[in-house]
């Protein structure tokens, strides 16, 4: 369990709260700026993640954004500042100094960012998610010839698009069922 008592919010962040996220966000990128000698450009930062993550950075078309979860920094708002912005920082620093394709999420590249920041190099958080807003994708059969896999929507589609995905005991293709 993270720092931050863990009271259900009734109401996301509010407006007071998310203009103290971006500065936040600003100061960790200037200070990377600082470290690494470079200018980094501001980011967009939103507030419209839901689920089990606190925060997210993404790429979509080209386009750079920070994106944060608004219950959750609302029910952590110290280990939110403390540990999430400087975590979602780190891969938009990794992603202008190295590209995101020749690099591991939180591999190597984004340990080091994450050290010298003086942050704990942690992939993810364990929050107590009662009374937030959470998002449950449907799951989908798939066998191969040791197990049944349940894998997500998500993963689903790829395959559909001729993504192919392998069993990490057996090795051999995950095919869909379509019994539950």
């Amino acid at each position: 369990m993270n720092r931050d008592s863990a009271t259900a919010p009734d109401d996301p962040i509010d407006v007071d709260r998310r203009a103290a996220v971006v500065e936040a966000t600003q100061a960790w990128i200037d200070r990377a700026g600082a470290l690494y000698g470079r200018r980094f450009e501001p980011i967009p930062v939103l507030f419209d993640l839901m689920g089990r993550s606190a925060g997210m950075y993404r790429v979509r078309r080209g386009a750079r954004v920070i994106r944060y979860n608004p219950w959750i920094f609302a029910r952590y708002p110290r280990d939110s500042l403390a540990v999430t912005v400087p975590h979602e920082v780190a891969h938009y620093v990794v992603d202008c100094l190295h590209g995101l394709h020749r690099v591991r999420p939180h591999g190597r590249e984004w340990r080091a960012v994450m050290g010298d920041f003086g942050v704990d190099p942690v992939a993810t958080g364990v929050y107590a998610l009662d009374g937030i807003p959470t998002r449950m994708q449907r799951r989908h059969v798939y066998r191969c010839a040791c197990l049944v896999h349940r894998i997500t929507t998500r993963r689903h589609n790829l395959i559909l698009r001729g993504a192919r995905y392998r069993c990490c005991r057996c090795g051999d293709d995950l095919v869909y069922s379509d019994a539950d």
